[in-house]
């Protein structure tokens, strides 16, 4: 179990190396975002014929028309929501797919909210946390446009499909000073915003283009999926 944890050949420690010395280069400069992708065993979050290119800096497709995002970009994502962490206690994903990105804030802040609509993506997801001991996790089949109203506010928002126009819930649900970074826009014209919430409404800073899958407002619930599933486990688990 652990040398398929750890890796090999193209999904070795040297691999997983290989990339942060991309990612740096191309500006993710906070040590512990940096960290955590490395960390994190993305050839587990894909399907094993995908494992080979688990560490090129592509996004990957990991069925029902979802795909695990670049590393790039969910080091982007983390390292925008999460300047200032010593203020961070929870956050918020909309779209958990593989759960990569989940995995990767779960070892920086002590608890971590998200939400899928496609239930079997949602329990593969959670098999993968439970098996890394990522129990600071809390997962919820629902849609993600209306957020998680009864935990909010929250210390920072990560979007993970693309939006015509940020969601007023989730806006509204971010703690002051709180960011949310979300692809927002039409297909092939998204750009990835990262917004804060001030005491007199809202500044956006925008990060680039980028090509999300769109938010869909219907939950599919395909299998016994539980509505809450609560998993819990110290804050930073290094697995």
């Amino acid at each position: 179990m652990n040398a398929i944890r750890h890796g090999l050949g193209m999904t070795s420690p040297k691999a997983r190396a290989r990339l942060i010395e991309k990612l740096a280069a191309r500006g993710i400069t906070d040590p512990e975002v940096l960290a955590a992708i490395e960390a994190t065993p993305r050839h587990l979050f894909i399907d094993e014929a995908l494992a080979s290119r688990a560490y090129e800096d592509d996004a990957l497709p990991i069925g029902e028309g979802q795909t695990i995002s670049q590393p790039y970009i969910v080091a982007l994502m983390t390292q925008e929501c999460l300047r200032d962490r010593k203020k961070t206690d929870k956050v918020l994903e909309v779209g958990t797919g593989s759960g990569y990105q989940a995995a990767v804030l779960a070892r920086l802040v002590p608890r971590v909210y998200t939400l899928e609509r496609i239930a079997l993506l949602l329990r593969t997801a959670r098999r993968r946390f439970h098996a890394f001991g990522l129990h600071n996790i809390h997962t919820r089949c629902a849609d993600g446009a209306g957020g998680w109203p009864e935990q909010a506010p929250f210390d920072g928002i990560v979007v993970t499909c693309a939006c015509t126009e940020p969601p007023p819930a989730l806006l509204a649900q971010l703690a002051l000073g709180a960011r949310l970074v979300a692809p927002v826009g039409a297909p092939g014209r998204q750009r990835l915003l990262c917004i804060t919430r001030t005491a007199g409404g809202y500044s956006e800073k925008d990060l680039g283009a980028v090509l999300f899958v769109p938010m869909l407002p219907d939950v599919r619930r395909h299998g016994a999926a539980r509505d809450d599933r609560r998993q819990q486990d110290a804050p930073g688990s290094g697995h």
